[in-house]
């Protein structure tokens, strides 16, 4: 099996160790904004005002990163308050800003029309509510739901399945209601599939939006601004996975685009996309000391995170692979489940992997947890959530969130009247 690389050596991490004990969450500055610029590059071709991706703020959440993501020009997609007050703290606000509606409350509507973001409703019925509380906005967007027209896949669900989007009988209607109120700027959004690698999926749906675009366009007579084919992007969390090639897509999106947008003679259609797993999760990594290593039906290697540190695998069932520091030469002759210390039984980063001998006090390192690692932990068990560090292109290691602390646990409890 092909080696996974790291962008820091043993000593490095050990080094680092002794500042900012284990479990936390380390990210490669260089690799992110590498990626990224790739990402800009490969979309170059989107007429002005340009490519932008909106960064997935629910995939890792931290003001650094997404004040580092601002450097390379990208935006935020958010979807709660908090991830829109995070996004205006690393001084990204206005239409850089892609608001998504999930379920929201009026509150939200309110800061997002205060920044200035793009609206990007969810529901048909939420165009009153959005009026009412918030008022209608400079610019709409809708987010489409295709129904059995296209497939999604195990993690986001069937689109017929799905609790977003609107029909498409509804779609035609909340434009046509917009435009009714003096709207005259457009967008249409779609979001279907989750860590998807197969490199035809995205292609196909540009095509299905700027199908779309095109029918709505010449029926409502409306002019679109842009087309957000959403996110959805996987990455090799296996060391055989292949990564998908950006410039393959960009390439297939840019001759659906010039075979459906460009004869119909509408005005030039910004591309958008709302990437966040692609961008930082190859480049997060959770690293672990080894508790115990135990022997009951099976053998167990114990560690000092748990699930409350990366609960995918536990979730989805995911793959992340671990890397034994200072034995990735060794053969891989053992088999262990590495679990965590939480009372669940599928608390477990690995079930029977095959791994170099590990003992007590081995340094692992856990891939890919750079999007919906730290974001999805918890503090259930009494566990609490780690560190998140940056490591600088020079070496240099940042801290950009602190490890919590028991008296964080108990901060909110009242204890008054026990």
């Amino acid at each position: 099996m092909p080696q996974k690389t790291l962008p820091f050596t043993k000593s490095q991490i050990e080094e680092i160790i002794e500042k900012y004990p284990t479990p936390f969450h380390i990210y490669d500055e260089k690799g992110i904004t590498e990626t990224a610029k790739k990402l800009n590059i490969a979309f170059s071709w989107v007429s002005e005002p340009g490519f932008k991706n909106y960064f997935a703020v629910k995939a890792c959440p931290n003001p650094h990163i997404l004040k580092l993501l601002k450097q390379e020009d990208f935006g935020t997609d958010c979807s709660s308050l908090p991830e829109l007050i995070m996004s205006e703290k690393a001084d990204i606000i206005g239409e850089n800003i892609m608001f998504s509606s999930n379920d929201t409350p009026f509150e939200e509507f309110q800061k997002a029309m205060e920044l200035g973001a793009i609206i990007n409703l969810d529901d048909i019925a939420h165009i009153p509510y959005l009026e009412k509380h918030a008022g209608i906005p400079e610019i709409i967007c809708f987010r489409y739901n295709p129904g059995p027209l296209r497939q999604g896949n195990e993690i986001i669900g069937n689109p017929v399945e799905s609790k977003y989007g609107l029909t498409t009988e509804q779609i035609f209607e909340a434009y046509k209601i917009m435009k009714d109120k003096g709207i005259k700027r457009f967008g249409l959004h779609t979001m279907i599939v989750s860590n998807m690698c197969d490199p035809h999926y995205l292609i196909e749906t540009s095509k299905m939006l700027f199908d779309l675009v095109v029918d709505i366009s010449k029926k409502l007579n409306i002019n679109f601004e842009f087309v957000n084919l959403g996110g959805g992007l996987g990455i090799p969390y296996r060391p055989d996975d292949n990564a998908v090639d950006i410039n393959f897509v960009s390439s297939g999106i840019k001759h659906a685009y010039e075979e459906k947008i460009v004869p119909n003679k509408l005005d030039p259609l910004r591309v958008v996309m709302e990437s966040g797993r692609a961008i930082t999760g190859p480049h997060g990594f959770l690293i672990s000391k080894v508790r115990h290593v135990t022997k009951k039906y099976r053998d167990y290697v114990g560690l000092d995170a748990c699930m409350a540190n990366l609960m995918r695998p536990a979730l989805y069932g995911a793959y992340h692979h671990i890397t034994v520091l200072g034995k990735e030469d060794l053969p891989k002759d053992h088999v262990y489940d590495v679990t965590g210390s939480l009372c669940e039984n599928n608390d477990k980063f690995a079930i029977q992997r095959q791994l170099p001998k590990i003992e007590p006090g081995d340094i692992l390192v856990i891939h890919d947890t750079g999007a919906h690692g730290h974001a999805m932990g918890f503090q259930y068990n009494g566990k609490l959530r780690s560190a998140e560090l940056l490591l600088r292109p020079d070496g240099d290691v940042k801290q950009i969130r602190r490890a919590e602390t028991v008296e964080d646990y108990f901060a909110t409890l009242d204890f008054s009247g026990l």
